[in-house]
């Protein structure tokens, strides 16, 4: 509603600017001649130096791009742009069943100054995943794909980039990042770091595994518990890691990518910002025991144990990869939800299975590889024998109050996160309506609804006559337009001097259909304050639709006398009897935008008419 388009590519300079500050901060370079040994003496000494102001800045900016939400929508323009969007909706299909179960069933809290989150499946061919300072999750097909669109794993990736988002890291790594930069540039010339080559060098290398490899353990963490309190398969994380590896040694086409399975190769100096897959695996199968009170245990990546017995050996199913791994990992996984979710035997429903032995819990997604493994090693008797046995033995092994009381430790720091956010100061709330403000320009009234609940739950309210207008804007967006009336009746009825609680019921009149009553709002809005821009735009575009056109180019003209570098917003029959030079601007930027898209057509198409036939095309002429 306060945003007009120039205030788009403001961000969208300010978003650039860091995106090029971050690739020439982690560029590629040459391997250093120094070890470990080096950067680590350079990184305690790159902590005495004066680096604060340099962190302090960066950090402040990029929060802030964080906290736009014009920055967020250009986050995925970009990504769009660069990458294209990828084409099968199975695929997008799947992640978005993913996404929307982590976003409204995981146990997460946003902080005051976060956006919520959007995502996108590109079609890049690299296997990754990223959530941009903005929580825009990026995803791309060949990750999608690399996972054989596995819910579970998916879950377990994307809920590692949640976290991303939900502790800032992109913007504290960046931070970070700009700081031992500048810590680097400073040290002494006897420390034989003032060759850039190697300085440069430096600094990437410590930045990896100093400021950027830590975070990815905490992100593993954060999505383990993000990924389960959603619903999904306690050993969706490991089977990831099982999965990622195979994929990263076998399937790969990008060398940046290729990890050895030579232990030796991988424990080489290297850049690598990522802990090693076999580690996160046996970190993440590590949670998925804990997570099932310690009963749970996987050895050899196809032994399923409980309590040091064993219960089934898994297989290789399918056509594809060796999924043995993954289903040692989906048996104990729901094995473990089990013992988490259940304080006894008797929740676990042991039942027949039609087929001469016996079966347990619930016919769901979770536990459909659980009961293939059941019934193929008629291991339904042993399993409940187990079961019934590990209870037992929880009163004198204290597993079931140690679990309660990880899970209460847990509990209070997300109580104290949320309570930061419910007592979040009037500048930080002001902001979240202003976002919701914006979610509602660009149509995304579930998000700005978001915003507006964690709004009215503040306790310091700020304005509370434009939350109420704000809201009902936003419910209008979602087509409830008897609240969205409702809230905006009780703005102006708690403040009609503000003219925005009459130009936001405008909107929601206008929304509905209603021109006339919305017409009227307009002019009211104009006696409360006859300089406000927005109300001669809304009329004349109103106006307009009417086809009454002197009266939409009379309310133009009084835009452009307010707002002149708004001309942008004018079309262009009213604006060329407005302002000729704007008019032969905007002419001039249409030309200019047309044979942009026609020459990047035409290079597409000779790429493609260059681009050399497949085997089995050579092989068909």
């Amino acid at each position: 509603m306060k945003s007009l388009t120039y205030r788009l590519k403001r961000w969208k300079k300010r978003l650039t600017a860091m995106v090029l500050s971050g690739l020439l901060i982690t560029g590629t370079v040459m391997l250093p001649a120094q070890r470990a040994e080096a950067v680590d003496a350079w990184a305690a000494a790159a902590q005495a130096l004066g680096v604060l102001a340099a962190y302090n800045s960066s950090l402040s900016s990029i929060l802030a791009i964080g906290n736009n939400v014009n920055a967020q929508v250009q986050s995925r323009s970009q990504d769009e742009q660069e990458n294209g969007l990828d084409p099968n909706h199975h695929d997008i299909a799947v992640v978005n069943g993913v996404m929307k179960q982590l976003v409204a069933k995981g146990d997460y809290v946003l902080k005051a100054n976060s956006l919520p989150f959007t995502w996108m499946v590109n079609n890049s061919k690299e296997f990754n995943a990223s959530c941009y300072p903005t929580n825009y999750v990026s995803i791309n097909k060949a990750l999608v794909r690399g996972l054989n669109l596995d819910p579970d794993e998916l879950a377990a990736v994307l809920a590692h980039e949640m976290t991303h988002g939900i502790e800032q890291h992109s913007a504290h790594n960046y931070a970070k990042a700009v700081a031992q930069y500048y810590g680097m540039s400073f040290l002494n010339m006897d420390a034989g770091l003032a060759d850039w080559g190697k300085l440069n060098a430096l600094v990437n290398y410590s930045i990896a595994k100093n400021v950027t490899l830590p975070t990815e353990y905490d992100a593993d963490a954060g999505g383990f518990y993000i990924m389960t309190s959603a619903g999904f398969n306690p050993g969706g994380g490991a089977a990831a890691m099982n999965r990622m590896a195979y994929y990263l040694t076998y399937e790969t086409q990008n060398v940046l990518e290729y990890q050895d399975l030579d232990p030796k190769q991988k424990n080489q100096e290297n850049y690598n910002d990522h802990p090693d897959t076999d580690l996160r695996e046996k970190k993440l199968a590590q949670m998925m025991t804990d997570y099932g009170a310690g009963h749970v245990t996987v050895k050899d990546r196809k032994d399923v144990y409980i309590d040091g017995q064993k219960l089934l050996s898994v297989s290789w199913t399918g056509d594809g990869a060796d999924n043995t791994a993954e289903n040692a990992y989906y048996v104990a996984g729901a094995l473990a939800k089990a013992f988490h979710d259940y304080a006894d035997s008797s929740s676990w429903d042991f039942r027949s299975d039609g087929d001469g032995g016996l079966t347990c819990l619930a016919d769901t997604r979770v536990n459909q590889i659980l009961h293939q493994f059941l019934s193929s090693e008629k291991a339904g008797a042993r399993l409940q024998q187990l079961v019934t046995s590990a209870y037992v033995s929880e009163s004198a092994s204290g597993a079931r109050q140690k679990l309660l009381s990880e899970e209460q430790a847990r509990q209070k720091k997300q109580d104290e996160a949320r309570e930061a956010v419910i007592l979040a100061d009037a500048k930080a709330v002001k902001k979240m309506r202003e976002n919701a403000d914006t979610y509602s320009d660009y149509g995304q009234g579930d998000k700005a609804l978001f915003q507006m609940n964690r709004v009215f739950a503040a306790k310091n309210p700020e304005n509370e006559a434009e939350n109420y207008a704000i809201r009902g804007r936003a419910r209008a967006v979602m087509g409830d337009f008897q609240q969205a009336l409702v809230d905006s009746d009780k703005a102006i009825a708690l403040n009609a001097k503000d003219v925005y609680n009459f130009l936001n019921r405008a909107d929601v009149y206008r929304m509905m259909g209603n021109r006339d009553a919305a017409l009227n709002d307009l002019a009211q809005a104009k006696k409360v304050d006859k300089d406000n821009p927005y109300s001669y735009l809304m009329t004349a575009q109103i106006r307009d639709e009417m086809a009454d056109r002197a009266a939409a180019l009379a309310d133009y003209k009084e835009l452009y006398r307010l707002r002149p570098n708004a001309f942008r917003d004018i079309p262009a029959e009213y604006l060329k009897d407005i302002s000729a030079k704007d008019y032969a601007t905007v002419q001039k930027e249409k030309d200019e935008a047309r044979k942009k898209l026609e020459k990047q057509i035409k290079d597409e198409k000779k790429a493609a008419d260059k681009k050399p036939a497949a085997a089995g095309d050579k092989k068909k002429k």
